[in-house]
């Protein structure tokens, strides 16, 4: 540590310093080659084609049933759904992933009706490969993933 304090302190370690710090600073920005262009930065395509929002129930209903009786030790099924809607498509920029908000009345094994907000989402399943699902049954969001009240699972 000691020699290198030294070293700063001659002439000829500061003249250096100076001149491969110049060199650095002096160097002109240049333009990506075609090859560092093209390479591998295809970027992600979206078509924009989802499934309606009847296409996903079942997968609603099973992950459900899964989430329930996996986590919280409860019996609860979706047994009906009524008044399936979108409620948005694509609702924020053309350049983002494209989702299909949709919202359905559900029934529950527990005879109560609740509502389920979710949104299909392209490229959103396992890995990026197909698509995704995600969803909120109002009410049973037990730990807090779409608080409050699933809201962050609309658009």
């Amino acid at each position: 540590m000691r020699d290198f304090f030294k070293s700063l302190k001659r002439p000829a370690g500061a003249a250096l310093g100076a001149i491969l710090g110049l060199s650095a600073l002096g160097q002109p920005a240049q333009a990506a080659s075609p090859l560092e262009l093209n390479f591998w930065l295809s970027g992600p395509r979206y078509d924009g084609r989802l499934r309606e929002c009847e296409a996903a129930l079942g997968t609603i209903t099973n992950q459900f049933w899964e989430k329930e009786s996996t986590y919280w030790n409860s019996s609860l099924k979706i047994t009906a759904y009524g008044a399936i809607r979108e409620t948005a498509f694509r609702p924020w920029q053309s350049d983002s992933i494209p989702r299909r908000y949709c919202s359905a009345d559900v029934l529950l094994s527990d005879g109560k009706m609740r509502q389920v907000h979710y949104s299909l989402i392209e490229d959103g399943g396992f890995a990026g490969f197909g698509q995704g699902v995600e969803w909120c049954v109002t009410g049973l969001d037990r730990n807090w993933a779409y608080n409050p009240g699933c809201k962050a699972a609309r658009p």
